[in-house]
């Protein structure tokens, strides 16, 4: 239960210190880019050294984390460009609702519990995320459907993967520390290659409060994924239920947290959201007792 409260927590964190970007004008690919390197800093003091050697080479795992890391880079720039073309709304949706995948996935193949409690429950996320997700004055229709439906299923087989992953090649807390660390290994080198690229063009300029933010960042990104992936070894849920708990938790705290830190509006689809949102994570969580 800690390392699925840990995850959620820190995932909250790093939404208000995405929400803190605009304010301070934060440039977001040159901020991302430092916080996957500082992730790769933050594993290897948490780790208790550098895990780049010959037997990681070898590890079964490694081509699923060099994947992962060019998934990670790749997804976060299409929720950027979504957010700025579709809008919020749609991409948080988007982004969410890809839970059914992973549901979907572990139902089939690995022949999970699925009792009528949890069913409701997962059906019921549906509508929970939409009405949560809504905030007045933000347009939700959205421009091209494209970018909204790979968002969804990049984030959907992203989630599915990493339960593959835990599943079939990390097997200790070890090995799970090496794959995080060389997950962002693999999207710190890939940006760090794009930053200097726009850098020789003069695209942009380098600037400390970028770096300073994506040092805010990794710390707890770092932390979210490793822990999301003890999460899922623990086996204090099923992972077709563990998956919806984490992101409809994570989409109401951070609504939460919105209204209270930031004074976003309140209106009645939010609160019926977020009631759904409780209801939705009971039915899941407790649907097999």
């Amino acid at each position: 239960m800690f390392y699925l409260v840990a995850t959620i927590l820190l995932n909250v964190i790093i939404s208000v210190i995405f929400k803190l970007f605009p304010k301070y004008k934060i440039n977001t690919l040159q901020a991302v880019v430092a916080n996957y390197c500082v992730c790769v800093i933050t594993g290897c003091i948490s780790f208790g050294h550098i895990p780049f050697n010959n037997s990681a080479i070898h590890a079964e795992w490694l081509p699923w984390a060099l994947g992962m890391g060019v998934a990670f880079i790749c997804i976060f720039n299409l929720l950027a460009y979504s957010t700025r073309v579709d809008g919020i709304t749609t991409t948080i949706i988007a982004s969410k609702l890809s839970l059914v995948i992973p549901v979907i996935f572990s139902l089939v193949v690995y022949k999970e519990h699925a009792t009528v409690a949890k069913i409701a429950g997962i059906l019921l996320a549906f509508p929970a995320v939409y009405l949560t997700s809504h905030v007045e004055g933000d347009d939700n229709r959205p421009q091209n459907l494209l970018w909204p439906v790979l968002i969804f299923l990049g984030g959907g087989c992203l989630d599915t993967a990493t339960n593959y992953i835990q599943l079939h090649f990390l097997s200790t807390p070890d090995a799970e520390e090496a794959y995080t660390i060389f997950c962002f290994a693999t999207a710190a080198s890939i940006g760090v290659v794009v930053v200097i690229v726009l850098l020789l063009l003069k695209k942009i300029v380098l600037e400390w409060r970028n770096i300073i933010a994506g040092i805010c960042v990794g710390i707890p990104n770092y932390f979210s994924i490793y822990y999301f992936i003890r999460m899922l070894n623990s086996n204090v849920l099923e992972s077709s239920a563990s998956i919806p708990v984490l992101n409809i938790s994570i989409l109401g705290a951070s609504a939460l947290t919105a209204i209270l830190l930031f004074k976003e509006h309140v209106n009645t689809f939010r609160i019926i959201g977020m009631a759904m949102s409780i209801i939705a994570i009971l039915l899941i969580a407790f649907g097999d007792r």
